[in-house]
C-alpha cells in the first residue's frame, strides 16, 4: 500500500472503535492489501457494524421517537418565543406569528421550557445510541430543512428557529459522554417542566402537541431510578452492543 493512500485508509476507518481500528489496520498492513482493496474491506466492515446496531431498539428510539419529532416541535417553539419577544420588547406584531397575549412571565416560562426540552431530548439521543448518533443528527437536519423551506413568519429571521440548538447540542454531548444524572436532579427537572407546562396550558399558551416534549425529562427520571437500583451509572439500555468479530481479514485467512 502506498504512503499516499494509507492516510485515506486511516480516515475511512475512523468510525471503528480504537482497538478494533488498530487490529484492522494491522491486518491490512500484514496482508499488503492495495488501497482500493483496503477501502472496500473497511467499508464492508463498517456496513456490517451498522447493520448489527440496527437490530437493537436504541437507534430507532433515538432517531424516530426523539430526534425527528422533537426537532420539529422545538423549532416551532423557538419561533413562538421569538415572536413573543418581538411583541413585548420591540412592539412588533404580525397576524401570522404563532403568539397570543403572553406576558413577560409566560415568555420566561416558555424560554425555560425550550431550554429544558432541548437539553433533555439531546441527552436522551446522545446516551441511548451513541454509535448511530449520525442517523439522529441526519433526521434532525431533515426536520430543520423542512421547517426552513416552509417558514413563512415574516419579518422574523429564519435563524430564530434555531434557539433550541445550543442546549440540544450540550445535552447530546453530556449524553454521549454518559454523564451521570442523579435521581434527585432528574426528578426536579421533570417536575419543574411538568408544572410549567400545566401553568402555560392553563393560560392557553401552549400548543397541545408540545406535550410530546415532556416525556424525555421523565425518561431521565426512569433511567436515573433504574441506575440507582442496579448500582451502575449506565442508561437503561446498553450503550455499546457487543461488537462482532473485529478482524476484517479473518475470513480471508481461512
Amino acid at each position: 500500500m502506498t504512503g499516499l493512500a494509507w492516510p485515506l485508509v486511516e480516515l475511512v476507518s475512523r468510525p471503528l472503535e480504537p482497538e478494533e481500528r488498530e487490529a484492522v489496520l494491522g491486518d491490512l498492513l500484514e496482508a499488503d492489501r492495495s488501497a482500493w482493496q483496503a477501502l472496500l474491506d473497511i467499508f464492508g466492515l463498517i456496513l456490517r457494524r451498522q447493520a448489527f446496531l440496527w437490530k437493537n431498539p436504541q437507534p430507532w428510539f433515538a432517531g424516530f421517537s426523539v430526534a425527528l419529532p422533537c426537532t420539529y416541535l422545538l423549532m416551532q417553539v423557538s419561533v413562538s418565543v421569538t415572536a413573543t419577544y418581538e411583541r413585548l420588547f420591540h412592539h412588533r406584531v404580525s397576524a401570522c406569528w404563532p403568539t397570543g397575549n403572553e406576558g413577560f412571565l409566560l415568555l420566561f416560562c416558555h424560554f425555560f421550557l425550550l431550554m429544558a426540552w432541548s437539553w433533555a431530548g439531546g441527552y436522551v439521543v446522545g446516551s441511548v445510541s451513541r454509535r448511530t448518533l449520525w442517523v439522529s443528527v441526519a433526521l434532525s437536519a431533515l426536520a430543520c430543512a423542512f421547517c426552513l423551506l416552509t417558514f413563512r413568519f415574516e419579518p422574523l429571521s429564519r435563524f430564530c428557529t434555531f434557539l433550541f440548538l445550543l442546549p440540544a447540542i450540550l445535552g447530546v454531548r453530556h449524553g454521549f459522554r454518559n454523564a451521570r444524572i442523579s435521581l434527585a436532579w432528574a426528578s426536579l427537572l421533570a417536575v419543574t417542566v411538568t408544572l410549567l407546562m400545566i401553568f402555560a396550558w392553563n393560560h392557553q399558551a401552549l400548543w397541545v402537541r408540545n406535550w410530546a416534549l415532556l416525556w424525555p425529562a421523565w425518561y431521565l427520571v426512569a433511567t436515573a431510578s433504574r441506575s440507582r437500583q442496579e448500582g451502575h451509572t449506565g442508561s437503561s439500555w446498553p450503550l455499546s452492543p457487543t461488537p462482532l468479530a473485529s478482524p476484517v481479514l479473518a475470513r480471508k485467512n481461512h
